[in-house]
């Protein structure tokens, strides 16, 4: 067995079309929403496949618009370190 069977969770990084408001960005609990231009970024770990699409289907649902979606690498995952001087 590998890591990654041990462990089905992966970061992901999903653009939607425009900025989410309060009420939208409520309906992905699981995600971090920030603008990125003229788009919202959603980042996150989600626990499995099934998670996925259900983020998918709330998008379809939300009449988002979905651009692109991304499972991050584990080099892409890692929170930037940010030295003071």
């Amino acid at each position: 067995m590998t890591g990654e069977e041990h462990d089905p969770q992966h970061d992901y990084e999903i653009r939607v079309r425009g900025h989410l408001g309060t009420r939208m960005r409520r309906a992905f609990p699981a995600l971090k929403a920030r603008p990125h231009g003229e788009d919202t970024l959603l980042t996150g770990r989600l626990p499995d496949q099934a998670a996925v699409y259900g983020v998918i289907a709330r998008l379809e649902a939300l009449g988002l618009d979905l651009l692109e979606l991304r499972r991050l690498t584990t080099e892409e995952a890692k929170p930037e370190v940010k030295f003071s001087p």
